[in-house]
This record gives structure tokens, sequence and C-alpha cells, in this order.
């Protein structure tokens, strides 16, 4: 750590969606231990900032609003040298990419501090590598929260613990207990918290098969299920239609929680179960064991993550990678990914051949899930 002196303020930046900004906490935890005088300020894009808040080990969050980005060239392009004339003016010491895009790329070297670490990639516009005073290839093929590490390992800043955490305020456990009083939700009941739905729909279960799943978790299992959905209108669309097939109506949040508040169900369920998204992620985060369906996604990369996981060093010696296969159904501690084992599998495609459906999903049958959840998890 000679190498970097006088490192009082650092910028992180994750200009991803929201699960990237949450599994990149033990890494900015990592950069805590390291410089623990420092200030540490991140950069997110607008909406995943709840990741953030509440957590100790960041002193401020920028974010970028994605949606000014989207307006004619000069409001975008004024809005721009308006965001980076105030990260230039903070005056930061050093500046960590944890992205890999061109935009973070630029931020981090008109941020003109002295040092600037980023990924090795092959992509991005010629000259990119130039921007950044360190840059270093990480295994691409690792869960993105070792590949989060291993960067800042090799810069020779070392990751201790590996714990992805999410804070849950006082206040959203209180608005949850009042909810669940007025819902008759009982102390001892088995709250199951579904998430059926993904901001990618190729993502998502069969209707009728969610709805399906969600009978029998009450009828067989007695469970009491709460079922959430974000504001978006395809989404919202589609978790209705759930609820409509569903012949005992789950208790719903469609459009109208925020993350936080959604955290806090999941902490306080004692399943987890949906697709692979930022709720999942939540879930794992707060100790909820997860049951999730993938499809083109690969769970090695984007598995729910699970905070009993130690490895020695980032580079992963001494212990086995959190999900071994590429594909399949896979646990990792208290979570399961119910995957397909196809050869095409991950693909990373919008559903197959264009399709916006991913025919690897749609085969999976509710009999499997179910004896999955049962086996595992023994809701009673």
């Amino acid at each position: 750590m000679t190498e970097f002196r006088n490192v009082k303020k650092i910028l992180v930046i994750k200009l991803r969606h929201i699960g990237d900004v949450l599994l990149a906490i033990p890494a900015i935890r990592a950069v805590r231990d390291t410089f623990p005088d420092s200030h540490i300020t991140a950069l997110v894009n607008s909406g995943t900032e709840d990741m953030l808040k509440g957590n100790a080990l960041i002193n401020k969050v920028f974010i970028l609003d994605r949606s000014l980005l989207k307006q004619s060239l000069s409001k975008r392009i004024k809005y721009e040298l308006s965001f980076l004339n105030i990260i230039k003016k903070e005056n930061f010491d050093m500046a960590i990419d944890l992205t890999g895009g061109d935009r973070p790329a630029i931020y981090s070297f008109l941020s003109r501090t002295r040092y600037r670490i980023g990924y090795e990639t092959s992509g991005g516009f010629w000259g990119k590598k130039f921007l950044y005073t360190h840059r270093f290839a990480v295994n691409a093929d690792r869960h993105t929260v070792l590949q989060n590490v291993e960067l800042l390992d090799k810069a020779g800043i070392k990751a201790k613990t590996l714990n992805v955490d999410f804070y849950i305020s006082k206040e959203d456990e209180i608005w949850l207990t009042n909810t669940l009083t007025k819902r008759e939700v009982k102390e001892g009941d088995a709250i199951v918290h579904v998430h059926p739905t993904s901001r990618w729909l190729f993502k998502c279960w069969k209707d009728e098969y969610m709805a399906e799943v969600i009978d029998r978790l009450q009828e067989q299992y007695g469970a009491k299920v709460i079922m959430t959905c974000s504001p978006d209108k395809r989404e919202m669309d589609k978790a209705n239609k759930i609820v409509e097939l569903a012949r005992k109506k789950p208790i719903t949040f469609i459009g109208n929680i925020s993350l936080k508040k959604l955290g806090a169900i999941s902490k306080r369920a004692k399943l987890f179960f949906g697709v692979d998204s930022a709720p999942m992620h939540i879930a794992a985060a707060v100790g909820t064991p997860v049951v999730a369906l993938f499809g083109p996604s690969g769970a090695f990369h984007w598995g729910p993550w699970d905070n009993d996981y130690r490895e020695q060093g980032a580079g992963g010696k001494g212990q086995e990678e959190p999900y071994q296969r590429r594909n399949g159904v896979q646990t990792f501690g208290r979570h399961t990914v119910i995957q397909r084992d196809w050869d095409c599998i991950p693909c990373g495609k919008d559903g197959c051949e264009g399709s916006k459906v991913s025919d690897c999903l749609e085969d999976i049958s509710v009999d499997e899930v179910m004896e999955i959840i049962s086996n595992r998890f023994k809701i009673n």
C-alpha cells in the first residue's frame, strides 16, 4: 500500500443496476478497511441509491440522473458538464471504477484524481485504457462479488469480509409490523416473499405456474404469501395477471412499495421465491433463504450471494467458487437456483430467437419447484 499515498478522498463508481450496486458492497468495505480515515463517495445511477442508504461505509452518494441523459444532445451535454464540475470540485485523490463502461472511465479521468483504478477490458473506445493509472484483468467467469474484490485485491486493497449488507430503518420495520397486524399475519406465521417479475420479462416464469406455486404454498403449507412488484407498468400487468389466476389471493404490494420496505418483508420471511432480479439479491443480503428461477443468466455470475461464504484472499484460494457449474440446479449456502442444464445456457439473450420468451424457463415445472422448496426449507 506504499504506492497509494495521502489518500483522503475516494470516489467509487458503479453505474449499473440495483443488484450490481448492492453486490459492490464487499468491495466498498475493502476500500474502507484499507483507508479507514478516508472520505468515500459512491457514484451510482438514479434508482439504485437505496442500496447504499444507511450504510456507514459511505460518506456521500452522488446520483447520476439517467433520465436526463435521454434528453436532447444540448441538454445532455449541459447536464454532464455540470455533473463533472461537481465531481472535480471534490478534489478526489482516488477513483475506483467498478463498472467497466466508457462513461465511468471518462468520469474517472476527468475527476483529475492521482490514482484511477479500473478493469482491463477489450471493449470500449480506443484509448480508454490510458484513462486509468492502474488497470487489472479479472476472471470474468466468477461471481460479480468476487470480480469486484479481485480487482481491488490486485491493486493491494484487500477484502477482509465478503458480506453484502442491506440496511433497513427502524421506521420500515415498524411499518411492516403494523402492516402485518392489519393483514392478520401473526408473529409465528411462516411468511413467503414472492417477487415474480424482473425488469427483463424474458427472465420471468409463466404466470399460471407462478400462481400455482402461490396457491400451493398457502394450501399445502399454510404459508402467508406476500407478493411484491415494481412500479413498472409491464411488471405490474404481469403481477396482476398472476393474482387473477391464483385461487387463494396473496397479500400484495404491486407498484406501491419502496426497496427498503421490500427488504423488510424479505427479512421477516422464512423464504424468498422469485426470479433473477434485484429483490432476489436483497433477500439474500438480509439472510433469507432464496429459491430463484434462472433462465439465460449464469448463476456463477449472478446467483444469490450467501453471507456465510468465506475465502482466503480475493483469489479464492482455499475455498471453491460459490456456483460450480455453468448451469443446472445449484445450491450455494442457504440458496438454491433452479435452472435447466442445457448446453445453450447461459446465453445472455432476451429470449429464444428474439422471442422475449426463454424456453429454458418455460420448461421448469411447478412440481419441480415445489419439491425443492419442500425438501430444502421444510415450510410448516
